[in-house]
């Protein structure tokens, strides 16, 4: 294949992926003329060439680079985006534990105050029983199972 051949195989493959891979953004292309078989041999011919490949070089470095730099842009507006979101959800969730904080405290009292009632409830019923337990023995005493004097007497115990 002749270098004519080349840069048409080379223009058709850069029409093709719009010069830059994946870029979808218009391109101006710049036909390249085709040499002859005789002129490719020259030395100038050959700087040419060479920096024909150097400046397509630089141009798909700079549009790389750009590409980079908007990937770049958009992963920082996304973290952003993500940075407000969580400081949302962390004031909400610091309310909740507030809420729940409190919640916790009203519990506490009732409980303390349920504990106290329990208290004085058992204690009453530790008299009541007391109580229950003597009259019994006074109405067995008087039921004729002992003298009252010896009720009166295990009562005083």
């Amino acid at each position: 294949m002749s270098f004519a051949g080349c840069t048409s195989a080379f223009e058709t493959f850069e029409l093709q992926t719009n010069g830059f891979g994946t870029n979808n953004e218009a391109v101006v292309q710049q036909p390249i003329p085709a040499q002859e078989p005789a002129a490719a041999a020259s030395p100038a011919s050959a700087d040419d060439d060479i920096g024909e490949r150097r400046l397509r070089r630089k141009i798909s470095n700079r549009e790389s680079a750009r590409r980079s730099r908007a990937r770049k842009q958009s992963h920082l507006d996304d973290l952003r985006a993500l940075a407000a979101r969580l400081q949302g959800d962390r004031g909400e969730l610091a309310e909740r534990a507030r809420a729940a904080r409190g919640r916790v405290a009203l519990v506490q009292h009732a409980n303390a105050e349920l504990r106290a009632e329990a208290a004085a409830l058992s204690r009453r019923l530790e008299v009541a029983a007391s109580r229950a337990l003597a009259l019994n023995q006074l109405y067995a005493a008087a039921a004729g199972v002992g003298t009252f004097e010896q009720t009166l007497a295990s009562l005083m115990v």
